[in-house]
């Protein structure tokens, strides 16, 4: 998946996975999946995506400060 946040490009294909956190099993309307990327810039952001029922219903990516990453790590 390709996202443009403020004139940055955010792309799933080519960045680093640094963590996957899964909530529920596969066809669970209430699971979801988030995904913390790096890109080759440095900058992080997270890919979510979910059951319809979920936090996370639909597809997304989402900035994620590069402060915030340890908090985010630690949390999942």
């Amino acid at each position: 998946m390709t996202k443009t946040i403020c004139k940055v490009v955010y792309d799933t294909e080519k960045s680093t996975i640094i963590r996957k956190f899964v909530s529920g099993q596969f066809g669970d309307p209430t699971g979801y999946e988030e995904t913390l990327y790096q890109t080759e810039s440095g900058a992080y952001f997270i890919y979510v995506n979910g059951g319809a029922d979920s936090i996370h219903p639909t597809e997304d990516i989402k900035r994620i400060a590069k402060t915030k990453v340890d908090a985010w790590i630690a949390e999942h």
